[in-house]
């Protein structure tokens, strides 16, 4: 095969080059305007605190800077890092025993360790602060060990919510890691072995430096799940600034005030979201087509009672103490009869409206993570801030943005179940976007350009290649936004068409009203409802 003429005419390689390479610019390019479109759905509630930040005056920006703004930035950024702590220890160590260590109740193992994701964090609060209480089971067993003298521990301070977000929020850790560790390089860290590095320092040096994509996509989860958590820290009476500023709209009808503080808690997020992309920008790593799942090691008898006593512990807190008081009430409300129609109706409508949202998030957020991956670029880091915007606003936030955008552009969709839809893909899209582009990082450039050498179009190429390579990835998105879809609250209590009340909504109000036996059934039904959603994730895990 000869490179090029001696007239100096280009030969067929050199034409089928420049060839490529005018189609990739094209399809780049047609990559770029989709992420474009995305992004500008998306960013419709910014534009709205936006427009409704400029009326804020001056005078206001100061009364809100000397009355709220310290507190609620210190208690807000004070959360946000005892729940990375909490989730990052809970979730890295957990997901190590499992994929490295073979031992009895591996695959149950693994199936627990997921199944918080089902729980909402206002579940969680509600469930906690009633098993504190002075006749709850552990208020019980608290005052049966300490007596009298030792006061029962409360939730409500910064470290009572965190220990709810961190039980609530450590899946997402996990579930990254795992899967990163099953795929890592395990050749890297035989190398160091030989060389005489102990298993710490393999870990320190080999394995830990591997899974900063991993940690660093799910730690950005979590702290954008912390910096927009409504239930929990409202259940809790905790100030950040989602529970201010749906106090700042519903008690005072003040939409000015809630939207300068939105805009405050916009620029935290983007803050955090830059300083990610600058850390994980310098730690990107491919772990090769020909990569094989890593085959655990069996435990030994000193790791088989660490294992034990670790996990043991985040399943009884995590799982079955919640898992025993959703089913002891529902037993209660069974006996009294109380689980009717409607009920099952709320169950349909949850799973519904969670169904779309997901598949429409895991459709829009392949442009953003793929134009950013394969042409990282100002432009494209942009994107994917901008995509994160919707999930660092709190619901209300969102709904009264698409709620003003809709009467302007769209008035027929308003008070729709489409609606309610495009809330939730713009208020979960980070979660796909975060997902997809982990897996998509891991995924080396030659396996694309092979694939079009050998006469795949773009779409082609997609679809047969990049997809199925992906696709663990691609179920990790969808499941995360159906589960976290199935859970919401805040955007759904204002967007839902009439006569559309979710397990959620109704969960809500019964707590609200201290109806126990009424709250449980719904709770128990979100977590069966999301564990077809695990299983499918789950096949990609074991």
């Amino acid at each position: 095969m000869w490179q090029g003429s001696a007239a100096g005419w280009p030969g067929p390689c050199q034409r089928d080059a420049g060839k490529h390479a005018v189609m990739g610019r094209r399809h780049f390019g047609i990559l770029g305007l989709l992420a474009g479109a995305v992004v500008l759905c998306a960013a419709v509630p910014l534009l709205f605190v936006g427009y409704s930040s400029v009326e804020l005056s001056a005078t206001r920006w100061a009364g809100l800077w000397s009355s709220r703004l310290p507190e609620l930035l210190w208690n807000t950024l004070l959360l946000a890092v005892l729940v990375a702590v909490g989730s990052l220890v809970l979730g890295v160590s957990s997901a190590w025993f499992i994929a490295r260590r073979e031992f009895p109740g591996r695959r149950l193992a693994l199936w627990l360790m997921v199944l918080p994701l089902a729980v909402p964090t206002y579940v969680f609060a509600h469930i906690y602060t009633t098993l504190l209480a002075e006749d709850g089971w552990l208020g019980s067993a608290w005052r049966g060990v300490f007596g009298d003298a030792v006061p029962v521990p409360d939730l409500y301070h910064a470290g009572g919510v965190a220990l709810i977000l961190a039980l609530a929020g450590y899946p997402y850790v996990f579930l990254l890691v795992h899967g990163a560790l099953r795929r890592s390089n395990r050749s890297l860290e035989e190398a160091a072995r030989i060389q005489g590095a102990t298993a710490g320092q393999v870990f320190r040096r080999i394995t830990l430096p591997l899974l900063r994509p991993a940690i660093a996509a799910s730690l950005a989860v979590v702290v954008l799940h912390v910096l927009s958590d409504f239930g929990a820290v409202s259940m809790l009476r905790y100030q950040t600034f989602t529970l201010s500023i749906y106090l700042q709209m519903s008690g005072r009808f003040d939409y000015e005030a809630a939207a300068g503080l939105s805009l405050v808690l916009v620029f935290l997020s983007l803050t955090f979201l830059v300083l990610e992309r600058f850390f994980r920008r310098r730690s990107r790593y491919y772990a090769g087509a020909q990569s094989a799942v890593v085959r655990a090691k069996a435990a030994s008898r000193g790791e088989l009672v660490i294992i034990g006593l670790w996990l043991g512990h985040i399943v009884l807190f995590a799982v079955l103490l919640p898992l025993a008081w959703m089913l002891r009430w529902s037993w209660d409300a069974w006996r009294q009869e109380l689980i009717g129609a409607e009920f099952w109706s709320y169950a349909t409508n949850s799973v519904t409206v969670a169904f779309f949202a997901a598949t429409a998030a895991m459709v829009a957020a392949l442009p953003v993570g793929f134009f950013h991956v394969r042409r990282p670029s100002f432009l494209s880091g942009t994107f994917v801030q901008l995509s994160s915007v919707g999930f660092v606003l709190p619901g209300p936030v969102i709904a009264l943005g698409i709620i003003t955008a809709l009467l302007v552009l769209l008035p027929p969709l308003y008070g729709s179940f489409a609606a309610l839809v495009l809330a939730l893909v713009i208020r979960f899209l980070p979660l796909a976007v975060q997902a997809e582009e982990a897996a998509m990082q891991q995924l080396t450039p030659a396996v694309e350009q092979a694939g079009r050498v050998h006469g795949a179009g773009a779409l082609e190429n997609l679809w047969r290649v990049v997809l199925p390579m992906i696709r663990s990835g691609l179920a990790v998105a969808w499941v995360l936004v159906f589960i976290d879809a199935l859970k919401e609250l805040p955007a759904t209590l204002i967007l839902r068409p009439i006569g559309f009340d979710t397990l959620p909504v109704r969960i809500w109000i019964e707590a609200s009203e201290e109806m126990l036996e009424l709250a449980a059934p719904a709770a128990l039904m979100l977590v069966l409802a999301s564990l077809p959603a695990l299983w499918i994730i789950m096949r990609g895990q074991r």
